[in-house]
């Protein structure tokens, strides 16, 4: 990888019209990132609030931008995009939620640990990561796995040519 390029993994959430949207997004995505590698399409009951469970996915790619210029040049703008209203709960149903867990693997999410939604689905991708503790990504998934709060949702395509990342 090129000195000026960096490695980020995303993590992508949806629990408005999810199938349509994650979709959408990663298309977006595809024209401003290198995609290296899409994990599977995971389901999970909303956190923090009542209402529709969430799709959520992460990705793997490289980019030439710097941490703040993905967030604010293109991560935000297609959230706004796409339809997403910050509002006071921070819980509330959104059509897309754009994380950025690790930049040069630098974890800038310390909770991926602690949610299925996250660590599942980053697990795919960074199964090698660790903990503090030096549990590892792919330890921790597959405890939630078997606490059953998470399912697979294979009829989810995030991309046609999906299989050759």
């Amino acid at each position: 990888m090129p000195a000026s390029e960096h490695q980020v993994c995303l993590l992508l959430g949806s629990n408005i019209q999810p199938e349509r949207n994650l979709p959408l997004a990663i298309d977006h995505l595809q024209n401003q990132l290198t995609i290296l590698r899409i994990s599977s399409v995971w389901e999970t009951p909303p956190v923090g609030s009542a209402g529709l469970n969430f799709l959520n996915a992460a990705l793997l790619a490289r980019t030439s931008l710097k941490q703040k210029e993905l967030k604010f040049q293109i991560l935000t703008p297609l959230e706004v995009k796409m339809g997403r209203r910050r509002s006071a709960d921070k819980n509330a149903a959104r059509p897309i939620d754009l994380d950025i867990i690790l930049f040069d693997q630098l974890l800038l999410d310390p909770t991926l640990w602690q949610f299925a939604h996250r660590a599942v689905p980053v697990a795919e991708i960074q199964p090698d990561i660790r903990s503090k503790a030096g549990e590892t990504l792919k330890e921790a998934a597959a405890k939630f796995l078997s606490e059953g709060f998470i399912r697979l949702r294979p009829d989810v395509i995030l991309l046609k040519s999906q299989h050759s990342y």
